[in-house]
């Protein structure tokens, strides 16, 4: 489990930056996209049933007939009848009751940046911008469809059927993660995520000048009572689950702070609702409140400045910079450190410049 690891993957908590391109009413809560596709511009005209049965021949005539009735094949954002004919370039999704089977998984060609492979694990260093597994709104253009396609290239023996992810890292957080290849080593690497034997540490940049060089943040942390995009601490434990932050100033910026955190539990958004409990949101996490100039002057040159900076950064400033892990073959320990991205790297040449002049 990491700082990100529920990555709301519900309806009810999807972020505004997610790929859905139908709208879930009250009526339709619980539904599930099965199916997505973009009907080929080559397509002859054909009805929406027979055309969804050469997708899905595995599912009946008479199933995707009754889905259509109840108002869950959608074209278009619309809702259609079995008669409908599809047209080249239609969209069209499939809702069911139940969410798909995380086994059906795509194998795609997408580029990721593998920093270690062995016949038990892979360690990826992702990219910002990247789900990490598939889930509602996402079911596709993942890092799991991406390994899918590594495995499947190179004849890798992995089943990411049925195994694979030890932990997660939210969309936008860029760095390290280590996934298994088969049972044995997702078990003795959960076992390890589960005592905090891991050796990982994040990069964030958070608002203001951070007072103390070191420090322990210590509060509950559970959902949001108004916000409910957001998690919340609660300082007196009334909800959520204990979650301890540490973290260490790695350089100041007046205005901004690099700081690195090492977590004792590991909550959902721990290090963003932390910092943001004690009046340091992370620099332009926009869930949080933090895309717009928390620190600093009311002047027109730091407006510009602080503008120019979110368009180099355009994300929240986390990085999950180091991995360690005793290998679950060898028993030897591995290490891993991710440089800086390059758009944090950027921020700080701009953050600096900005001081000297």
């Amino acid at each position: 489990m990491t700082e990100d690891n529920d990555d709301f993957l519900d309806e009810e908590f999807l972020d505004a930056n997610t790929n859905v391109d139908i709208d879930i009413d009250d009526e339709n809560k619980g539904l599930y996209e099965h199916l997505n596709i973009t009907v080929d511009p080559k397509q002859e005209p054909l009805r929406i049933d027979k055309f969804l049965f050469n997708f899905r021949q595995n599912s009946s005539r008479n199933k995707i007939s009754q889905t259509c009735r109840a108002g869950n094949v959608i074209v278009n954002g619309a809702p259609v009848k079995q008669n409908y004919r599809v047209k080249p370039y239609d969209q069209v999704s499939v809702l069911l009751t139940r969410p798909p089977r995380e086994n059906i998984i795509i194998p795609q060609d997408i580029p990721i940046n593998i920093v270690y492979e062995d016949d038990d694990l892979v360690v990826v260093d992702k990219n910002p911008g990247m789900v990490v597994h598939p889930g509602f709104g996402n079911w596709d253009g993942t890092l799991v469809n991406a390994l899918a396609f590594h495995f499947q290239k190179n004849g890798a023996k992995s089943d990411l059927e049925r195994v694979g992810l030890v932990h997660r890292i939210d969309k936008d957080t860029s760095g390290l993660l280590v996934i298994a290849k088969n049972e044995y080593a997702l078990s003795f690497l959960a076992k390890q995520f589960f005592e905090r034997k891991t050796k990982r540490l994040y990069w964030a940049f958070v608002w203001g000048n951070v007072k103390d060089d070191e420090g322990t943040i210590t509060g509950h942390i559970g959902r949001h009572p108004k916000n409910r995009m957001q998690m919340y601490t609660y300082v007196d434990g009334s909800q959520g689950k204990h979650a301890v932050t540490h973290f260490k100033v790695l350089e100041r910026f007046k205005y901004m702070t690099w700081v690195e955190c090492k977590l004792e539990t590991g909550r959902t958004h721990q290090i963003r609702a932390h910092f943001k409990h004690i009046g340091h949101t992370l620099f332009n996490d926009e869930r949080y409140e933090g895309s717009v100039a928390l620190r600093g002057v009311n002047l027109p040159k730091y407006k510009q400045f602080i503008k120019n900076v979110f368009e180099i950064l355009p994300r929240h400033a986390l990085h999950a910079h180091t991995l360690g892990f005793i290998h679950p073959t060898t028993k030897k320990e591995l290490y891993f450190e991710s440089p800086m991205p390059p758009d944090m790297a950027d921020a700080v040449k701009k953050w600096r410049n900005y001081l000297e002049n």
